[in-house]
């Protein structure tokens, strides 16, 4: 590291994985030991030896301007097991600052003197280090992906204490979601026992988590699981609209939440070409992956419930437990699949609910971003909870138009990445490469270089904007037809029949209107109804000319 990537480090402040430490008496070297292993137990990060807490560098005392292996085999001594680190010396203002680089744990880490402090944020945002309880090892191994808590055992459950009527349900939810249909030829035990929902023990079958949480009783979810707890509200500014909690298993939870937000999602049509499409508040298989995301990866033994608030203008669903241990807000996109609780979102998927392919973020951004709205925010997250934030305002409709006739253009719907590098270029007209990188978390280039090619951004000078030609092109606004009378009679005259759908298509126009269109032209004879409701259709009279 030069020294201006230590300024700019420095000007970042302490995080929860940036530390700062005076080295002007020197630090006593259990602060040290401690400080680093805090770091280690959480996240990993920096410890920044020779800097005051408000970013003033200070330097290192004598006794800290070693050679660096000196320090870092220090370290690696006072540590069990003992931990390796790197340390680098580095001169700002004439002035030399020991930059410890500590990674996170793959285990619990302790120092010599058998403390086992973790990092954490106080209430100011302040982050300190806390001693690591012994109840919050399962969770502190599962957000590293060493143990999986929806997998134990529930000691004193029995299978009297699972639901047959949550297992029906589960049969009616694979087949409505197209999940594995071989789990529809099991009975209720062999079921469960696939999915992980029990296990065997000393000839007694116990339910797991996992199997409390699907299709336990929900006596039994409160008695066991007392953690387990859904809010659901909707707030009309200050005022609470709804506020309902709820301790049901997690598949009637899905169908609870699902009908609340389908009745509160209206849409606005919007014209492409000949069809309509409906522009919906949320983008319904975003959100729903989004609620998916909270239920399956909460940290089940914190206290507090998953919420999911409807505010006027913006969506935010919140669960207990941070993020696991390398997926962060800068690479929720592009980091692998890391569930919290592996047997709790296996089910899910193997019932349906959820992506197999592991791209539920991708989808959560693609639904706000097609529906013409900001991508979604992980801004309000921390180490108790992760919070995501859905803009429910109007949609942009002339973005929204735009993208139609892209996907017009490419023969196929663009992908998140596109859509996200598009409306980046829509909202800023000369986005800086940077901007989209964090945005899309990875390397923009070859996402920009495949727009240009398709014609819907032009580069000059390295800069990229909007291809003023397809923006044009797109914005044309699809009138309806001046005669629709004798546009539908011609339509019949030539195709032999019309149906409603078909009239609304042709004539630019909502079924709506074109229901009464139809209905006047039966009225005065000169169309001729077939049949009823869907399967209804018209022709010329049977007396007219062909």
């Amino acid at each position: 590291m030069n020294e201006r990537e230590l300024r700019s480090l420095i000007a970042g402040g302490e995080t929860d994985t940036v530390e700062f430490k005076s080295d002007r008496s020197p630090l006593p070297d259990h602060e040290l030991i401690e400080t680093v292993v805090c770091l280690a137990n959480y996240h990993g990060g920096v410890l920044l030896l020779g800097v005051e807490d408000d970013g003033r560098v200070t330097g290192l005392h004598p006794n800290h301007q070693t050679k660096s292996e000196a320090l870092a085999a220090f370290i690696s001594a006072r540590t069990h097991p003992p931990m390796t680190v790197s340390v680098e010396h580095i001169v700002s203002d004439d002035l030399f600052i020991a930059m410890i680089s500590i990674p996170p744990g793959r285990q619990i880490t302790a120092t010599s003197d058998g403390r086992i402090p973790i990092r954490y944020m106080d209430t100011r945002e302040k982050p300190g280090c806390r001693p690591l309880f012994p109840d919050e090892l399962i969770n502190w191994r599962a957000e590293r992906g060493l143990a999986d808590y929806s997998a134990l055992p529930v000691a004193d459950a029995s299978w009297e204490h699972l639901d047959s009527l949550e297992f029906a349900r589960m049969r009616r939810m694979i087949e409505e979601n197209f999940g594995d249909g071989a789990l529809l030829e099991l009975d209720d035990k062999e079921i469960a026992r696939a999915l992980g929902l029990t296990i065997a023990e000393n000839d007694r079958t116990t339910p797991t988590v996992a199997g409390l949480l699907l299709v336990g009783k929900e006596a039994a979810l409160r008695y066991f699981l007392p953690a387990h707890e859904v809010a659901f509200q909707v707030l009309k500014g200050l005022d609470v609209a709804i506020n309902e909690f709820h301790r049901w298993p997690l598949l009637r939870i899905h169908e609870w939440l699902t009908q609340s937000i389908d009745v509160r999602n209206e849409e606005i049509e919007l014209m492409s070409g000949l069809f309509r499409v409906g522009v919906p508040r949320y983008g319904r298989r975003g959100i729903r992956e989004a609620i998916h995301n909270a239920l399956i990866h909460r940290d089940f033994t914190r206290q507090g419930a998953v919420h999911i608030q409807i505010h006027d203008d913006y969506v935010e669903i919140s669960n207990p437990g941070g993020f696991v241990v390398g997926v962060n807000p800068g690479n929720i996109i592009s980091s692998a699949p890391r569930p919290r609780n592996p047997v709790l979102a296996d089910a899910f998927k193997r019932i349906g609910l959820v992506e197999r392919t592991g791209r539920g973020v991708s989808i959560i951004y693609l639904g706000q971003l097609q529906n013409g709205r900001r991508p979604p925010s992980y801004a309000h997250s921390n180490e108790a909870s992760v919070v995501i934030t859905l803009d429910s305002r109007p949609a942009d409709l002339e973005f929204v138009k735009m993208t139609l006739s892209a996907n017009r253009q490419l023969g196929r719907a663009l992908q998140m990445i596109e859509l996200a590098a598009l409306w980046l270029a829509w909202k800023d007209e000369t986005p800086e490469l940077a901007s989209l990188a964090e945005l899309i978390q990875q390397d923009p280039s070859n996402v920009l270089e495949r727009l240009t090619k398709y014609e819907l951004l032009q580069t000059t000078g390295g800069v990229y904007r909007l291809d003023p030609a397809w923006v044009l092109a797109s914005q044309v606004i699809d009138e309806p037809v001046s005669n629709p009378e004798e546009v539908i009679l011609e339509h019949v005259h030539d195709r032999g029949r019309i149906t409603r759908g078909e009239a609304a298509e042709l004539c630019r126009i909502s079924l709506v209107q074109a229901s009464y269109i139809l209905k006047k032209l039966l009225e005065i004879g000169q169309l001729q109804l077939h049949g009823k409701g869907r399967y209804a259709y018209y022709t010329l009279p049977s007396n007219s000319e062909s």
